[in-house]
């Protein structure tokens, strides 16, 4: 099971970077979104995966029972998804403008002094 989440993430990420390295600003959008996602599976792969055991506490303890997930990656990916859409959102805004003000969506457009 890990070995499959690994060869996940590893895709994931190659194609986030080669979505990153296109001349297209969606495709760049795009390819944040899919590295960011990469950095969730990451992080839970991370952690251990434990099928069939949430980190829940039973009634009268004060943790969780031995064997369970680990409910800090949990947090931290749940805090780390709602950070992503934030930034997205932002680039997805900023990339609008962008294509407003050049009418187009190719990088070569918007850099240096020539364009």
């Amino acid at each position: 099971m890990t070995l499959l989440v690994a060869c996940v993430v590893g895709v994931v990420y190659g194609v986030s970077l080669l979505l990153l390295l296109r001349g297209s600003l969606w495709q760049l959008l795009l390819g944040l979104a899919l590295l960011s996602h990469g950095a969730h599976l990451l992080i839970f792969a991370g952690a251990g995966l434990v099928p069939g055991a949430p980190p829940l506490a039973p009634d009268g303890a004060s943790a969780p029972a031995q064997g369970s997930a680990d409910p800090l990656p949990q947090a931290l990916v749940l805090t780390a998804i709602v950070i992503a859409f934030a930034v997205l959102a932002f680039a997805l805004v900023l990339a609008l403008r962008a294509g407003e003000a050049t009418g187009t969506d190719e990088l070569d457009a918007y850099g240096g002094e020539d364009g």
